[in-house]
């Protein structure tokens, strides 16, 4: 019941978040594109990679650096392929390195040599010289530097770069592609995504038939919108088969050339999308591109670099490069083969390559399945319907708390799994819903729902404590200051003597007085869910049950009254410290049906209670002098309130009412009065019968008895004083017991 009080009380809120949420919904499955949350997906993806990469160098991948070095040492590039055949050869025969892979593309011949130029001669001017023609065959191999070059590339695991074109405005190939890992018909095309190219710019055919293998180096078209290089596509499709990247080339010599394999979602090739590229083994993740994320390293520099100058010149340490998977690429600024990534601006690309190379070798890949969809829309709906419900009727802080613990929650989570299962689920879309739908109901409650709570502190706010005025909050319609009956407790109080008390201070010191006594008052009835009605004076009056239904009013204006009194006993040391007089009060209080609300004439209105219960409380106030106690409650409060002994003073008639009432002293509750306490109570009761019963010297006698133990006990006294006076002026038989005051 509570819980649909609240949803009922909090409906429009509610509505209003899951409106919020739909969207989010929507973009995940891409019926609306809100582009931001991939921006923010990327960020929070960098963020994750920058927080969990290794950060250290691996030696098994070495980056032979066409850097600034060598070009002022071997001169511009291109350099004389004689000279990258001599390169090829102190590699493989030197330096004993198991891989040589090219980050470069060599798709013209090269003619530095002046071997064309020779042949021209030998055809024209000179055709007719045949000691020309002689010495030209002889040195023809030498000055076949293309030839020079595809020799040293013979018989070694070298594997050549190329690149795709997907511009169709650019038809002409150019060069001699590799053998495709899968030819047509080898697979169902139709099953994968992967990039179509229409051209491409390859390597001069005799170098390609000399390699190894082949694999592209361009990644454009996979560079994200924010011009960020995250991924890589492992494949590509040219005429209906497929080719490989560089970095899977030669990780797959470097692996003694397993077979590659496609797996599709469930292991069927009529499945939906394609789930990884086997190669052995070992599974690397792809998209629908048939793409792979990057697992960097860290900045560049995570892999060694070598001078690709200091290695002609012999200055490389062998072991440097020893059994080492060595790709020839260049960070020099001026060949432009620079690339931004989550690590930084300027990245070579070379390296990109090395951190494929090491995470297939590795099986550390991280995966992003299509899977994941449906956790993005399970976590969205997830956080959606917890902040929708909890938000509203939680107070500022403890909806910044949850808000705080969702956003943490989902955040170890989603790293727990990157790190434990290479798994890349969606966070920013999560994490963007959980703040707004916090921002939108911290402002809701501000601008909306504190209107009218601010509307309520303007009405009651001087009256009852913030506490209730929060509670009010919560449903403000409920509360009105029209008048209205309902059966209320009121408490009076008044401080004992005041008059010769205000004589003996000067104004300031009792207004100083004044303050610091009604001010822990005031706490008192506020902590216990009283309304504080008016002050007059020295005086307070308070009740219990409005403008808040407060079932325990009786009780709580009861407790109440005995803190009062225990505070007052604490502040006498503060008073007697700054030379002020000791002051005691009495109170009394009442229980019954009262009309309330705001009451006044048009110059001025307050929230007050009136009816013959109030003037009731009032007059036991004033009965406290009479009997010698504290407190006096009405038979009526009595009745209301449970847990607590009681003594009965008298059955009175306060002036003005005909009717008598019981009046009683709080003595305390039930599991903390003596057993010495009860026994004087008993003997009391005892006393009291005789005397309603007109026994007038048993009673006399008994009172007596108990003015000679207790001499403190005024009541005691009082009733000594009656019984003798009832005994000389009997009150006849039709006495009730009750004892009639005709003063105020």
């Amino acid at each position: 019941m509570m819980i649909m009080e609240l949803i009922k009380r909090h409906a429009l809120r509610m509505v209003l978040s899951l409106v919020i949420t739909l969207p989010f919904l929507l973009n995940t499955l891409g019926v609306v594109h809100l582009g931001f949350i991939q921006r923010l997906e990327n960020y929070t993806y960098d963020l994750r990679l920058q927080w969990t990469m290794p950060n250290t160098i691996d030696k098994r991948i070495v980056i032979l650096d066409v850097d600034e070095k060598s070009l002022q040492e071997q001169g511009h590039w291109p350099w004389p392929r004689n000279d990258l055949a001599h390169l090829v050869d102190v590699l493989f025969d030197r330096y004993q390195i198991d891989v040589l892979g090219f980050d470069i593309l060599f798709a013209e011949r090269d003619g530095s040599s002046g071997l064309k130029n020779l042949e021209q001669l030998a055809q024209t001017e000179l055709g007719s010289d045949a000691g020309f023609k002689t010495t030209l065959n002889k040195l023809r191999p030498q000055l076949d530097y293309d030839q020079l070059f595809a020799s040293s590339l013979k018989n070694r695991r070298v594997v050549l770069g190329y690149y795709f074109r997907h511009d169709e405005t650019q038809s002409a190939s150019v060069g001699t592609l590799p053998s495709p890992v899968l030819v047509r018909g080898s697979f169902d095309a139709r099953q994968i995504g992967a990039m179509q190219a229409n051209s491409y710019a390859a390597n001069l055919p005799q170098l390609q038939e000399s390699a190894s293998a082949g694999g592209f180096f361009n990644a454009s078209p996979l560079v994200a919108a924010d011009g960020v290089f995250r991924r890589i596509s492992l494949m590509q499709m040219y005429d209906g088969a497929l080719y490989e990247t560089l970095g899977l080339a030669v990780a797959r010599l470097a692996l003694g050339g397993p077979k590659i394999e496609l797996n599709y979602e469930n292991g069927e090739k009529n499945a939906i999308a394609l789930e990884s590229v086997n190669l052995g083994n070992r599974r690397i993740p792809v998209d629908m591109d048939v793409a792979t994320l990057i697992p960097y390293r860290g900045k560049q520099g995570s892999f060694v670099y070598v001078s690709a100058s200091d290695v002609f010149q012999g200055r490389t340490s062998p072991e440097l490069l020893r059994g080492a998977i060595v790709l020839m690429g260049t960070s020099a600024p001026g060949l432009l083969d620079l690339r931004t990534t989550p690590m930084q601006e300027s990245y070579a690309g070379v390296e990109a390559h090395a951190n494929l190379i090491a995470g297939i070798l590795d099986n550390q890949i991280k995966a992003r399945p299509p899977y994941t969809i449906g956790y993005e829309m399970i976590a969205l709906l997830m956080v959606g319907v917890l902040l929708t419900l909890a938000l509203p009727v939680l107070s500022p802080l403890w909806a910044t708390l949850l808000a705080l613990s969702t956003m943490a929650g989902l955040t170890a989570f989603n790293l727990s799994m990157w790190e434990s299962a290479n798994l890349v689920l969606p966070l920013a879309s999560s994490l963007v819903l959980t703040l707004v739908l916090f921002f939108f109901n911290m402002s809701f409650g501000f601008f909306i729902e504190s209107r009218g709570k601010r509307s309520l502190a303007k009405l009651f706010g001087q009256y009852v404590p913030p506490e209730l005025v929060d509670e009010m909050a919560k449903d403000p319609d409920a509360y009105t200051l029209a008048g209205e009956s309902r059966e209320l407790t009121v408490l009076f109080s008044d401080v004992r003597g005041f008059t010769s008390i205000s004589e003996g201070l000067d104004p300031r010191q009792l207004t100083l007085l004044m303050n610091e006594f009604l001010t822990p008052m005031t706490h008192v009835i506020h902590r216990h869910r009283g309304t504080i009605d008016k002050y007059m004076g020295d005086a307070i009056m308070a009740f219990w049950g409005a403008p808040v239904q407060d079932p325990l009013h009786a009780q709580h204006a009861l407790q109440a009254a005995l803190d009062m009194i225990a505070s007052l006993d604490a502040l006498q040391v503060t008073f007697k410290a700054k030379g002020w007089p000791p002051i005691r009060i009495g109170v009394g209080i009442n229980t019954g049906e009262m009309t309330v609300g705001n009451m006044g004439s048009e110059f001025r209105l307050a929230y007050t209670v009136m009816g013959d219960a109030v003037n009731l409380g009032s007059r036991l106030e004033g009965l406290t002098k009479e009997y010698g106690v504290q407190i006096i409650v009405s038979e009526f409060t009595r009745a209301a309130v449970t847990g607590f002994v009681f003594r009965e003073l008298d059955s009175v008639r306060v002036k003005g009412k005909d009717k008598p009432v019981h009046i009683y002293q709080p003595v305390g509750l039930a599991d903390q009065v003596s057993a010495d306490e009860l026994d004087e109570l008993a003997r009391y009761n005892k006393a009291l019968t005789l005397y309603r019963e007109q026994s007038w010297l048993a009673a006399e006698a008994e009172f007596n008895a108990l003015c000679f133990q207790y001499p403190d006990r005024y009541l005691y006294k009082l009733y000594v004083q009656r019984s003798q006076y009832c005994r000389a002026n009997p009150p006849g038989v039709e006495w009730d017991g009750s004892f009639t005051f005709l003063t105020k």
